[in-house]
């Protein structure tokens, strides 16, 4: 009987215990989306400014223009990682065209403010960048508990499934990548 006992109530130690490093793992993963989250407001509150300051220089470039604040909304509005993510890429694409289209104008890259903005933009791009490391190492820490055992047989129980990272790497990039490992040999 005594043996039973201890027993149960290793179980239970056990499940607490699980439980335990899941929900610390989950409040982690929150803290780490909150971080990028702030990131991602700077940079859309900064996008106006930016989009304001070349219409300022640019009278005929206005799709481009508008295609930014079109991503930027979009962005805002992702309701998830992947969305999120989808989104994220696509921004970066539209900042692609955007600066390809400063390019064309010296007076504009000369504008302090402009310039100023772009310097903002910067940091925040590093920000992200620091967040979004963070966030993936915390995912990757929960996903290990999601899915090895024995703490999945907790995670399974009370319905905690593995999470997406947060991945805004885009195609030309990922291309990039592969031709500078063919010409590594």
């Amino acid at each position: 009987m005594y043996f039973l006992i201890v027993i149960i109530f290793l179980i239970l130690l056990w499940v607490v215990i699980s439980f335990n490093k899941i929900i610390k793992q989950k409040n982690l993963l929150k803290e780490a989306w909150s971080g990028i989250d702030v990131q991602l407001k700077r940079r859309y509150n900064l996008i106006p400014n930016l989009v304001e300051t070349v219409k300022a220089y640019t009278k005929y470039e206005g799709t481009t223009l508008e295609e930014i604040t079109k991503i930027r909304q979009r962005c805002i509005d992702a309701s998830n990682v992947k969305e999120q993510s989808d989104a994220e890429v696509m921004l970066s694409t539209g900042f692609k065209q955007f600066f390809a289209l400063v390019e064309a104008y010296p007076d504009l890259r000369a504008n302090e403010q402009f310039v100023n903005l772009q310097k903002n933009l910067i940091e925040i791009e590093d920000s992200i960048q620091y967040a979004r490391r963070y966030y993936n190492g915390t995912v990757r820490d929960f996903n290990i508990l999601a899915e090895s055992f024995p703490s999945n047989i907790i995670a399974f129980i009370f319905g905690y499934k593995s999470k997406d990272y947060f991945e805004i790497t885009l195609s030309v990039e990922r291309e990039s990548v592969k031709s500078d490992v063919r010409n590594d040999r």
